[in-house]
């Protein structure tokens, strides 16, 4: 029998995977040696307390608006090996390391879309899932550049 999961348990559980987020790229954001990427991993740390703010807002009654359309995926993320953080990463582990992880957060959002019963609900988790689609398609399209485009 499947036990019945409260929508404010799945808010709490995805709030929590966003600050998670906010954590990951900060540290991200302190261990890798380029500037730029110190920058675009700030910027993330604060879009993914930005979703936080969007569910804890939705836990609170407010609604989001659909998202207008989907994110193009380069699938770069599917053909790298799983790397591990370190203090000594380097920027193509650092970017394979977002790449998965902004792939991981698109499934769960994609996930929950599909096991909530209240429709605006699982709307507001596939623009969550798109939001995290747009983030992996910028680290995958920074990999294309920076990395393929090098060897």
């Amino acid at each position: 029998m499947e036990k019945a999961v409260s929508v404010d348990a799945i808010l709490d559980f995805a709030i929590e995977r966003e600050e998670e987020s906010y954590e990951f790229y900060t540290n991200l954001a302190q261990i890798v040696d380029r500037d730029e990427m110190r920058k675009v991993f700030g910027r993330f740390a604060r879009e993914e307390l930005g979703h936080k703010e969007k569910l804890i807002g939705i836990k609170s009654g407010k609604i989001m608006m659909p998202a207008a359309k989907m994110i193009a995926d380069m699938k770069i993320a599917d053909y790298v090996v799983d790397v591990e953080i370190s203090t000594d990463l380097d920027y193509q582990h650092a970017l394979i390391i977002a790449m998965k992880k902004e792939k991981a957060a698109f499934r769960l959002y994609t996930n929950l879309s599909n096991i909530v019963d209240d429709p605006s609900l699982s709307a507001v988790f596939q623009v969550l899932a798109q939001e995290e689609a747009k983030h992996k398609l910028r680290f995958e399209i920074e990999y294309d550049d920076n990395i393929l485009s090098e060897n």
